[in-house]
């Protein structure tokens, strides 16, 4: 008697797929704005009562926020707040913008801690000098940010190829891929001038770090840069 052939479940391939975190404080966000009353042009709570309402984290309330004002619910004011657009809150309205920024931090904090040590242990002249290019033109092109965020993917995607091993350079950029139209907002309105700075410095710690054959420095170096990265945009999150 023959066995039958292997199938899915179908309970696990007709199941929808999770909806994202920040969609989910999307969600929420909108609920409140509708259940307090909150008219176009008024300002929603501070980010920490806010972020305590919702029992969630300032990184995914922001990441929601972006993703509201992406939609055209609210606007987010540097340094004055976040208000109700004038053309009031939609669910609809909130973009699908794949993954959450702090979702691939997470995820590049995880990989790229072990690509830098790695590179420490194989890199090959050409590989490092081929990092210090790229270091370099970051720190030529600070004041540029287009070219300076092409510099920093060529820095990533250098030592990527430093550690020789070509499927860790395809994840690499992959997750450099991931920086969507939320990404950007975010750090438009929370990258600040000291993580601007302290990023060229951390980049040469990371540099340092793989041309001196350290694999723990190196670890470390990449692990303190996005953990710094992290803390900036998710407010001390």
């Amino acid at each position: 008697m023959q066995p039958e052939p292997l199938t899915e479940t179908p309970a696990l391939t007709n199941r929808p797929p999770e909806p994202r975190m920040y969609r989910v404080v999307a969600e929420r966000i909108q609920e409140l704005i509708a259940q307090q009353g909150i008219a176009p042009g008024e300002r929603l709570p501070a980010e920490r009562e806010l972020a305590a309402s919702l029992r969630v984290s300032r990184a995914s309330l922001r990441e929601a926020l972006i993703a509201l004002e992406l939609g055209g619910v609210v606007e987010v004011r540097g340094g004055s707040g976040v208000y109700v657009c004038e053309a009031g809150a939609s669910p609809a309205a909130v973009p699908e913008a794949g993954p959450g920024p702090f979702e691939v931090l997470s995820a590049r904090s995880m990989i790229e801690t072990e690509v830098a040590a790695m590179a420490a242990k194989h890199a090959t002249a050409s590989a490092v000098s081929a990092i210090r290019a790229a270091l370099l033109e970051m720190e030529r092109s600070h004041e540029d940010r287009s070219s300076n965020e092409q510099a920093d993917r060529n820095f990533h995607l250098a030592i990527a190829r430093a550690s020789g091993n070509t499927a860790l350079v395809g994840v690499v950029d992959y997750l450099w891929r991931q920086r969507s139209s939320l990404w950007h907002r975010l750090k438009e309105h929370y990258r600040t001038e000291e993580l601007r700075k302290t990023t060229l410095l951390d980049h040469r710690a990371i540099y340092d770090a793989i041309a001196g054959s350290d694999p723990v420095a190196a670890r470390s170096a990449m692990r303190a840069h996005l953990q710094r990265v992290n803390r900036t945009l998710a407010g001390g999150a």
